[in-house]
């Protein structure tokens, strides 16, 4: 639309500008035949009467031009028979061999003005004038004809610009629209998919092919990414079970006080790597779409009952609400009940006194009285390693990965885990598709 707007803003200027040159142009060549003619008649006059001769009066373009032969006293001797009767037509006298122009209206039946060409002549019965008027209608129809053409066929012709231009280059842009919207719907789950060409060879066909190009290297580094992180993930584990397997024997073996204080730390500290390298092996299990999900029934209100007696053993401080209503989905218990801990674990570090974890239908609420999440905030605490400012000490949550492992599970599951908006404290909502 824009480059139509312009091509047509373009095209009248340019065209506005070209017709008051043509009409300049032409008026002007128009005006110069009126004083070719007028001087030509008049010429043949003061031939005919520096000869002696009887001058032609009769007009050569009847109601356009006509004649008066004046003498030295500016009485009309002889005229044109338009002109029987009438005064002079012009108060002009120039002397022997002199010429003298003017325009003046003569009515004579015309609205148009008349172009006067006054020549002395000298003869043997004294001093004539000759006054010859050429009508300038020629003049003002041709003015008037190229007026019309403009007003009628410039705005034509811009209309006809615009539209071809919207036209065409809508038609080249299609194929960028094309391009856009193919490339709206690539995420990092899908980085196989690729844009379409065009099949004309032409520059938007090559900035396609480029970004083919450039898709490819970008699958083909984030293939090597998640390969070494799964790789890498799954070799840690064997180790660190190891790890953690001989800091529970030190732990039990009646240490030294400062011995089992760093016996207790290793357990600890071992605890955490091994929750994070399996963190982030599920992470690479989901960016290959190679999370298996086990299909079977489950009775959701079951891990909500777990999950809230947990919290109770746990956390004998905090209150918990809510209520639990029977609900069954199909899917894999053990990643449901994954998500269901990382959510709750969530919400324990940030709650006060209260924790809610309830069960409506196929709708899993789990909150707290603590500290809002901000609106800016409730889409990014589902992306990998964020963690908002309040809880980036280190004994008060793991690396970030908790939310974004539930929300990838429960998309797979054909679920949504969303923030849900609350006046006081912070919610997640979970819904999942129920059994009929």
């Amino acid at each position: 639309m824009r480059s139509a707007l312009a091509a047509s803003l373009v095209v009248a200027i340019a065209s506005l500008l070209a017709g008051v040159v043509l009409l300049v142009v032409a008026r002007g060549v128009l005006i110069d035949n009126v004083n070719v003619a007028a001087g030509d008649r008049a010429t043949q006059l003061v031939a005919a009467l520096a000869s002696g001769d009887e001058p032609d009066l009769l007009p050569s373009s009847p109601g356009r031009t006509v004649v008066q032969i004046l003498d030295a006293q500016g009485v009309v001797i002889t005229a044109s028979p338009a002109l029987t009767d009438a005064p002079p037509v012009s108060d002009l006298r120039p002397a022997a061999g002199r010429r003298q122009q003017q325009t003046r209206h003569l009515g004579l039946g015309q609205d148009s003005p008349f172009r006067i060409v006054a020549a002395g002549v000298s003869t043997g019965a004294g001093m004539r004038t000759v006054l010859v008027a050429e009508s300038m209608d020629a003049v003002d129809d041709g003015t008037e004809a190229i007026l019309v053409a403009l007003l009628f066929g410039l705005p034509l012709l811009v209309l006809a610009v615009g539209g071809a231009t919207f036209l065409f280059v809508g038609r080249t842009l299609r194929p960028v629209e094309a391009m856009r919207r193919q490339a709206a719907t690539i995420t990092s789950r899908n980085l196989h998919t690729r844009l379409p060409v065009p099949a004309a060879d032409d520059e938007i066909a090559a900035l396609a092919a480029t970004m083919n190009t450039m898709l490819d290297r970008i699958e083909t580094a984030s293939a090597v990414q998640r390969r070494f992180v799964a790789d890498a993930s799954h070799e840690l584990r064997s180790p660190l079970a190891t790890i953690h397997a001989n800091a529970d024997l030190l732990v039990g073996a009646g240490l030294a006080e400062g011995e089992a204080r760093s016996a207790t730390r290793i357990h600890t500290e071992s605890g955490r790597m091994a929750k994070l390298v399996d963190d982030l092996l599920t992470l690479a299990r989901v960016d290959d779409q190679a999370l298996p999900v086990r299909r079977q029934d489950v009775d959701l209100d079951d891990l909500v009952y777990a999950e809230r007696e947990r919290v109770a053993l746990e956390h004998p401080e905090l209150r918990i609400e809510g209520s639990v209503g029977p609900a069954r989905v199909s899917g894999d218990p053990d990643q449901l009940h994954r998500v269901l801990r990382n959510l709750v674990d969530n919400t324990v570090r940030h709650a006060r006194q209260r924790v809610t974890v309830s069960l409506a239908g196929g709708e899993v609420i789990v909150g707290n009285d603590g500290p809002p999440i901000p609106a800016a905030d409730r889409e990014r605490i589902f992306d990998r390693f964020v963690r908002l400012d309040d809880s980036r000490a280190r004994q008060d949550g793991g690396a970030g990965l908790g939310l974004a492992i539930a929300r990838d599970i429960v998309t797979a599951h054909g679920g949504t885990l969303t923030v849900d908006d609350l006046a006081e404290g912070a919610a997640m909502r979970i819904r999942l598709p129920q059994e009929e």
